[in-house]
């Protein structure tokens, strides 16, 4: 039982109610279970329904089915957290009857009272359950593709965005991992894939973390909405998706008001010399500024240097895991400095509209020394260094005994475009030979697994080796590898990787639905490498590579990508392909797109017609309210 909920029949609603008090969130808050049929009896005590030592499968009560009412105590109270109830239906021959059992929430018991009614009317649940199954047809339903590969359009034509929205936006919880928190990178980078379907929920999501962020220029890791109670962290990284998904959703939609929108900061103790991090409850701060300004705090906090003049790794860079490397302010971490790089990058044009001249020749000459300090001291001869310890020894290089290579460090030498031309085609090349597997349909994080050596990177090294970041195919990177391969025109193995891990494919038989144990419909956060459990599923269902491999495959494979409210298409697909074709709802109008590849290349538009017309700019704009554009391309 879980000792904290307390139980108790409401006479005036009929149904039966639990509370939480010993939880300051939702301590005034009630639970309700209830019926539209009048109640033959109830209970909350679970033993009393299941029977002792007895199971879902066969409930005691169920024995008897006669005197199941009668039988039961209509016991509630502390530690009774089940919910039973009983009610008697007859039916006549070919009779037919609807009947609801609710579960629902609400604010107060008074404010439930005000609505059992409505709550146990079947035609309110009709009416919910069509309003609710339009709302996520229209959603998951605004792109459509399809293309010779199947499996790869049923992922894409709803499964990813409804894992990203309804576990990662809205619930942030699943079966494997029931947190409730709002993750500062976490679900920024969620919103992502959202930006062409529901731009409104991006600008959403770039305020409330705004509003998460410190007068110092740091953000709370994560924190429990209402309060705000979070951690704040040595994490490196976090504050920098702030102005990455602001330009995103900026360069997509054209909305530059949103720089101007003014946000508060928040107020809490600075974290002590060698502390980590604090579980602490911030205060809103008097202090407010604008996006614009809260992204430039957030860079020029994030623009660090250590001994090789690459960014310091903190208490963890992305990889949490890894929150040993810099404990001591003197490691650095190469990927960092791609994605800082990318940053930059990405917010120049921004400060260049806005004419801050100093800010522009500030990241130009960071843009510039980041990418050289990385290719003087982080090429290792066949692929890039993921980061150094603090006493300067490196961690994914050909002299460690573990983690000789880790997958994002040559990634994002692609991502962002900052790595030299040659050392982008070799690192990815031999993150292809050492850590994809084909025979257990994995891509790996890193290889090998810490296990024994002297060096602790942190946290990480206590998963067995294998398991989830430690060795596994942590999905998340995996995603950005296929990115990776995409940009540079590799579309034979972009699509080969997309189906290499695609849930879909691996459990299509019975020793692969065996081996992997996961849902074919959802992607998984984590797929072991551990030798004893070869190709099995970790938690599914709340991971952010959902979101990422949604990304994969519309802007990537299929080259569909917005900017300014245009749209752009630049395919990257497998040589197989004879084409495919994408149907985009935007707004209230539609763009049909047709590619054919008759000369089965890889990348390359050869012709680009609009309506018909062969079109000089590779960009279309959305179409009016109830118009189609048509858009006709043949690759070569």
């Amino acid at each position: 039982a879980i000792r904290h909920v307390v139980t108790s029949y409401d006479e005036k609603s009929k149904a039966l109610i639990a509370r939480n008090y010993y939880n300051n969130e939702f301590a005034g808050r009630v639970v309700a279970v209830g019926s539209s049929l009048d109640l033959a009896g109830y209970t909350a005590r679970r033993d009393e329904f299941i029977g002792r030592n007895g199971d879902l499968s066969t409930p005691m009560a169920f024995e008897s089915t006669a005197a199941l009412g009668p039988r039961l105590s209509s016991q509630t109270g502390p530690g009774c957290d089940a919910a039973v109830l009983v009610t008697n239906l007859t039916l006549g021959p070919n009779e037919k009857r609807e009947v609801v059992f609710y579960l629902t929430e609400a604010g107060s018991i008074d404010e439930f009272r005000g609505a059992a009614r409505e709550f146990a009317s079947v035609a309110t649940c009709v009416a919910e359950r069509r309003r609710v199954n339009e709302y996520w047809n229209d959603l998951t339903g605004a792109i459509e593709v399809s293309t010779p590969a199947k499996t790869f359009d049923t992922l894409m034509n709803g499964w990813l965005l409804y894992q990203t929205v309804s576990c990662r936006i809205f619930g942030r919880s699943a079966f494997y991992q029931s947190g409730g928190a709002i993750g500062f990178r976490d679900q920024l980078q969620d919103t992502l894939a959202l930006i062409p379907i529901a731009p409104y929920m991006v600008r959403q999501q770039i305020l409330l973390h705004a509003s998460r962020q410190f007068v110092e220029g740091d953000v709370q890791h994560w924190w429990h909405p209402p309060t705000g109670r979070g951690v704040r962290t040595r994490m490196t990284d976090d504050l920098l998706w702030l102005p990455y998904v602001v330009h995103r959703y900026v360069e997509a939609t054209g909305d530059t008001s949103v720089l101007d929108e003014e946000v508060s900061f928040i107020e809490a103790s600075p974290l002590e010399d060698g502390v980590m991090e604090s579980y602490q409850q911030p205060t809103i701060s008097g202090r407010r500024g604008t996006i614009y300004e809260h992204c430039l705090i957030a860079i020029d906090k994030g623009l660090t240097s250590g001994p090789h003049g690459l960014p310091l790794m903190g208490g963890g860079d992305w990889n949490d895991g890894m929150n040993e490397v810099g404990r001591h302010a003197k490691g650095e971490s190469i990927w960092l400095g791609w994605f800082i790089i990318d940053v930059l990058k990405r917010f120049l044009p921004i400060v260049r509209d806005r004419r801050d001249n100093y800010r522009a020749q500030l990241f130009e000459k960071n843009i510039a020394g980041i990418a050289a300090a990385i290719e003087a001291s982080a090429w290792d001869g066949e692929w890039y260094v993921r980061a150094f310890y603090d006493d300067g020894s490196p961690l994914g290089s050909s002299r460690n005994t573990e983690c000789r290579i880790d997958s994002i460090a040559q990634s994002w030498s692609v991502l962002s475009g900052a790595g030299s031309p040659e050392h982008q085609k070799q690192a990815m090349a031999s993150a292809m030979k050492h850590l994809v597997r084909r025979d257990a349909s994995i891509v790996q994080l890193l290889t090998p697994a810490f296990d024994s050596s002297p060096q602790d990177p942190g946290y990480i090294k206590g998963y067995l080796p294998g398991i989830r970041e430690n060795g596994g195919q942590y999905t998340h990177a995996a995603a950005w590898f296929i990115i990776a391969l995409a940009r540079q025109g590799r579309g034979d193995e972009a699509i080969e990787m997309f189906e290499l891990i695609n849930p879909i494919n691996i459990t299509r038989n019975a020793a692969g639905l065996e081996r992997y144990k996961g849902e074919p419909y959802v992607l998984c956060g984590d797929v072991y490498s551990n030798a004893q459990h070869m190709g099995r599923a970790g938690w599914s269902w709340y991971t952010g590579s959902s979101g990422w491999m949604y990304q994969a495959g519309l802007h990537e494979i299929l080259g569909v990508r917005f900017v300014n409210n245009h749209v752009l298409v630049d395919p990257c697909i497998p040589s197989a392909w004879e084409g495919f074709s994408v149907k985009l709802k935007l707004g209230k109008g539609v763009v049909e797109v047709e590619v054919k590849n008759p000369k089965r290349v890889q990348r390359g538009v050869h012709s680009f017609k609009v309506n018909g017309v062969e079109a000089e700019s590779r960009s279309v704009a959305y179409p009016a309210a109830g118009s189609t554009v048509k858009i006709d391309i043949i690759m070569g």
